[in-house]
């Protein structure tokens, strides 16, 4: 029977950087277990982070992408008119549109079908973000 359910979700405040979340987002819906397949589509309720899918293996990924990310999108870059919020507002922005705030994972066999080498990212672009809000769909068979 195919069945939907929504789940609001709140990630803990993160430093500025890359951050594995898959253990936190999952602990939120338990209730996957009971899908047989389908979808989870997450939503991301910022425009200062984003999330995306990598490598959840070696920390380095996450301080790589970190390190490219704010070398392409420097603070403080001096043709930026939105400092409202400070030298790390705009890029923040930037690196929101740039990845995105929102990701699809599918469901197969009550779990995340994430490949073996795969994790959630929450990419925080502020200095002081505080905590996140997703909103969490799922779309599916119940067993």
């Amino acid at each position: 029977m195919m069945q939907m359910e929504q789940v609001n979700l709140e990630l803990t405040p993160k430093p500025r950087g890359v951050h594995l979340v898959t253990d936190e987002i999952l602990s939120h819906l338990p209730s996957i277990t009971r899908y047989e397949s389908g979808l989870l589509h997450l939503f991301l309720q910022h425009t200062s982070a984003a999330l995306s899918i990598n490598e959840n293996a070696d920390p380095d990924v996450r301080l790589d992408t970190e390190t490219f990310i704010d070398t392409l999108i420097p603070d403080g870059y001096e043709k930026f008119r939105h400092t409202l919020e400070g030298p790390e507002d705009m890029p923040a922005h930037l690196k929101s549109m740039i990845f995105g705030c929102q990701i699809t994972i599918p469901i197969s066999d009550k779990r995340v079908a994430l490949g073996i080498w795969q994790g959630i990212y929450l990419i925080e672009a502020r200095h002081h973000g505080g905590s996140r809000r997703i909103v969490a769909t799922i779309h599916g068979n119940l067993l």
